[in-house]
């Protein structure tokens, strides 16, 4: 009788209430949460990551960073958001190689103002850096703005996803395009496994300031929204060429963020993926049969 006394007590309307308050808070504050964990980690990320923080990378970032951009089809004429830019090493890289007009975000002041210093190495001036909270980016920069915004490693530090994929709708051109790279839920078959996993992606996104992506809830959300579904994959990069992800274990040593203690029996607990999402150019109810004749045309020309 105790037990269902405490269990009422605890599950009163009022308690109730107050959780959902405080969670509200919490995601509030997700963003500036972010941001600080980035400024007190930014020495340790520099000295573990360098000038690229992705944890899935290849031993030459330049590989990695030279197949973003050819996934991505950026040409000099578009104007491109990077939405968590890092120390801003890919928009860099990008810009000069493409010659687009890139505009680099990120939440973290200590970030930017090291960007804006790397920049003085490329020979490139088609690059900004800004200090803003991504969910904002239709706020600050407007409507139909970007022929592509990208994320790498960085969607999943959102924990309001709906609202920052409509922010990215909204400043995304009309026939543009988002392409992500990130982490997602492993999943498998195995309940005792999925138990590990799920436990284990709870741990990284509390230590890591982060909410990893349900894949399938994620595309979803994104086409209720509109976005098309171009693609869904892994990256096609010879795995020899992809760096030990074992680097992450140092990160862990200088900082006791998500240190694990054992390997043995370890089940890895995400998969990383990239996305393309493409905003139509027309209204999709209306003209569904353009869509499906215009891929088909673009197959034609490209093959």
């Amino acid at each position: 009788m105790s037990n269902l006394f405490q269990l009422i007590k605890t599950y009163s309307p009022a308690n109730i209430a107050r959780e959902v308050y405080y969670s509200y808070l919490r995601s509030k504050d997700h963003a500036a949460g972010v941001g600080e964990f980035y400024n007190k980690h930014h020495q340790d990320f520099l000295e573990v990551y360098g000038e690229l923080i992705q944890a899935f990378r290849t031993s030459d970032i330049d590989e990695i960073l030279d197949y973003e951009l050819e996934a991505m089809q950026i040409s000099p004429e578009m104007k491109v958001l990077d939405a968590g830019c890092g120390v801003g090493r890919p928009a860099l890289h990008f810009a000069q190689k493409s010659g687009a007009q890139i505009e680099a975000i990120s939440i973290s002041q200590r970030q930017i103002d090291y960007a804006n210093n790397l920049k003085g190495k490329f020979n490139t001036g088609n690059v900004t850096f800004t200090k803003l909270d991504y969910h904002r980016i239709q706020e600050y920069f407007g409507n139909s703005q970007f022929d592509r915004i990208y994320f790498l490693e960085s969607f999943g530090h959102s924990t309001k996803k709906k609202e920052l994929l409509k922010s990215v709708w909204d400043a995304l051109k009309p026939g543009g395009e988002v392409y992500i790279k990130d982490l997602f839920c492993r999943v498998t078959d195995s309940r005792k496994d999925q138990k590990v996993i799920n436990r284990e992606i709870a741990k990284i996104n509390q230590q890591y300031h982060y909410e990893i992506s349900n894949l399938t809830q994620f595309l979803d959300m994104a086409r209720k929204m509109g976005f098309v579904l171009k693609l869904v994959k892994t990256i096609d990069i010879k795995l020899e060429a992809f760096e030990n992800l074992a680097i992450s274990n140092k990160f862990q040593e200088l900082t006791g963020i998500y240190k694990i203690e054992s390997f043995d029996g370890y089940i890895f607990p995400v998969d990383f993926l990239e996305v393309k999402l493409y905003k139509p150019a027309f209204n999709m109810e209306e003209a569904k049969d353009r869509y499906f004749l215009q891929n088909l045309f673009y197959k034609n020309i490209r093959s």
